[in-house]
């Protein structure tokens, strides 16, 4: 399978970083085949609203990282999404990343694959990722994705605080039983 790892933190050895690099982990000793983007580290401009993309059949107007991006996207069996939460939602990097998902919508939603979700939460109450997980429910359902799983961390504000619980494993785990 390939799989397409998606991250929006920009700490690279941060919470997220973590569970991301378990899963890949996991993926890999399966036999998969993964590619990472880490959108905090790319150039990504917002969607402009332009719909030069539909006028232009899927091409969008933007010349930047999404061009690299692309052929990962749609050749992907599966995409994970990593994020930490900031202020109840994914990181704007990873949600500069998805609207822009816009110009190839029509071929995205032909086509529907799996997704998994792995979030870091400093907050160890659940509801601080219900925006997150309200989002994430939309998202599969227009998408047409379905969810292969989700790994959702809470009470893991730095690097630390996730590596003293068992997150990783869970990641690990979420990654080789794909």
């Amino acid at each position: 399978m390939r799989i397409l790892v998606i991250t929006g933190s920009p700490h690279k050895q941060g919470t997220s970083a973590l569970l991301a690099d378990s899963f890949i982990e996991g993926a890999l000793a399966a036999g998969h085949q993964v590619e990472r983007f880490d959108s905090a580290f790319a150039s990504v401009a917002p969607c402009r609203a332009c719909d030069a993309c539909r006028s232009h059949g899927t091409q969008c107007a933007q010349k930047d990282d999404m061009t690299a991006l692309w052929p990962k996207l749609l050749q992907a069996d599966l995409v994970t999404l990593v994020t930490p939460i900031y202020y109840f939602g994914m990181s704007a990097q990873l949600k500069t990343v998805l609207d822009r998902f816009y110009a190839k919508n029509a071929t995205l939603r032909e086509h529907p694959k799996g997704v998994c979700l792995l979030a870091t939460c400093g907050d160890s109450e659940t509801w601080a990722m219900d925006g997150l997980r309200a989002h994430y429910a939309c998202f599969c359902q227009y998408m047409g994705r379905e969810d292969r799983g989700q790994v959702l961390a809470f009470g893991v504000s730095v690097r630390k605080d996730i590596e003293a619980t068992d997150y990783p494993a869970q990641a690990r785990a979420l990654g080789a039983g794909l």
